[in-house]
């Protein structure tokens, strides 16, 4: 007699902390809190304010913890590259060196996987607090428990899980083309949507702290009111809806022996941020009749159509007052 497969996988937590010193600590903590049993891997990014210091303070030399930093400042997509190349776990579970992980996350994500084998990804809803930890909205930031490639196709706003919030299976990074670019969450949610099923648990696993360093704040920085702003906000945006766009073409290039309808549905979403960037970069560029393609093309786009209507207005408005 064989013994049985264990259905439980290996899972490597990566704790990835750039500038972060006032909060490490809390982090590193709640990720030796967990139930499930890790590896963990606490990384700086090269952060030269004191962040691998604090951490070093936080680990107390547990045996669980490989801590290290970079060699230089990768940024978020090449550091978690450097990262994944690390890790032995089947699923690596992310959370940024701000948050503070609930001691059920990692099991409830292993849950969800063992319950879902096509399961390439899964994330999950948070609460969003304050810099200081205080509650500001609980159970927020959730997408719909399955996401599927129509389904994201259809929504237009290409929104994604939370990058924050994600565990994945090791090889939507190992097998496939290197994440290139700025950020990952948009990426891996379209990596997983090609290849299996994505999904989003509805219960809160972690306090998302939100201070001016997010991420997602500093892409989409709103603080300019004026044209100037409006400029670098839509510069920033498209090079990042481009570097997903490529990256989802590299993947569905990658993958030949993938379900003809799986491909076409990665091109497709591919081709939406590729309208998406032609559209911004259209009124930021180009005189004003040769926006109409571009936003003639996001009117007959199901997911895009509001947005786009919603920019031919723009025609009407001289430029100086775009973003106020």
């Amino acid at each position: 007699m064989t013994a049985p497969e264990n259905p439980w996988p290996s899972v490597t937590l990566l704790v990835i902390a750039y500038r972060m010193r006032a909060t490490i600590a809390e982090a590193v903590a709640s990720a030796l809190a967990q139930t499930y049993p890790c590896e963990i891997i606490v990384s700086d990014d090269a952060s030269g304010d004191g962040t691998f210091d604090a951490a070093r303070a936080a680990v107390h030399g547990d045996p669980r913890v490989q801590l290290r930093s970079s060699a230089r400042n990768l940024g978020l997509c090449a550091h978690l590259n450097e990262l994944v190349a690390l890790a032995h776990g089947d699923i690596v579970v992310c959370m940024a060196g701000d948050d503070i992980a609930y001691p059920h996350r990692v099991q409830s994500l292993v849950e969800a996987f063992v319950a879902n084998p096509a399961a390439q990804l899964v994330g999950s809803s948070v609460d969003d607090v304050d810099a200081g930890g205080a509650l500001i909205a609980p159970g927020v930031r959730g997408l719909p428990e399955r996401i599927d490639q129509r389904w994201l196709l259809r929504r237009g706003k290409l929104v994604t899980v939370l990058g924050a919030s994600m565990a994945f299976r090791r090889g939507l990074v190992a097998g496939l083309p290197p994440l290139a670019g700025s950020v990952e969450d948009n990426m891996l949610t379209l990596r997983a949507a090609l290849l299996g099923d994505c999904l989003c648990l509805q219960q809160p696993l972690l306090r998302y702290r939100l201070h001016g360093g997010n991420l997602n704040d500093r892409v989409f920085d709103r603080s300019g009111r004026d044209y100037a702003g409006f400029e670098r906000r839509h510069r920033r945006v498209i090079a990042m809806y481009r570097d997903i766009a490529a990256d989802q073409r590299r993947c569905v290039a990658a993958c030949p022996a993938l379900p003809r309808e799986r491909r076409e549905l990665g091109l497709a979403l591919a081709a939406m941020y590729e309208l998406e960037a032609d559209m911004r970069e259209a009124i930021l560029d180009r005189p004003r009749r040769q926006w109409l393609g571009p936003l003639w093309r996001g009117v007959r786009h199901p997911g895009l159509r509001r947005k786009s209507l919603e920019r031919a207005l723009k025609l009407l408005l001289p430029r100086r007052l775009f973003g106020r």
